[in-house]
């Protein structure tokens, strides 16, 4: 019985990990990359919050993150940015 609580800990992934996983993948990704997306891990759950351009790109992050090893579930509290249609 110890043997298996040994080995399911050690097969478990940190929330630290996940974190630095997660960051990582939404940077490397190109359409997500520039976003302001925060991120946040507790016990395997990850929350993503800010703002992204799309709602494709919305639910791109969502299915980036829930790739990464560990990621139990993801709770997506993102926003669409408001495009306001002006430059600068």
């Amino acid at each position: 019985m110890l043997a298996a609580a040994l080995l399911l800990q050690a097969q478990q992934v940190s929330d630290d990990a996940i974190y630095d996983q997660v960051r990582l993948a939404l940077a490397r990704d190109r359409d997500l990359g520039r976003g302001r997306i925060d991120v946040k891990v507790n016990q395997g759950v990850v929350e993503l919050h800010g703002s992204v351009k799309t709602e494709k790109a919305r639910a791109k992050a969502v299915k980036v993150a829930k790739k990464v090893k560990g990621v139990q579930r993801v709770v997506n509290e993102l926003r669409v940015a408001q495009s306001t249609g002006k430059t600068n």
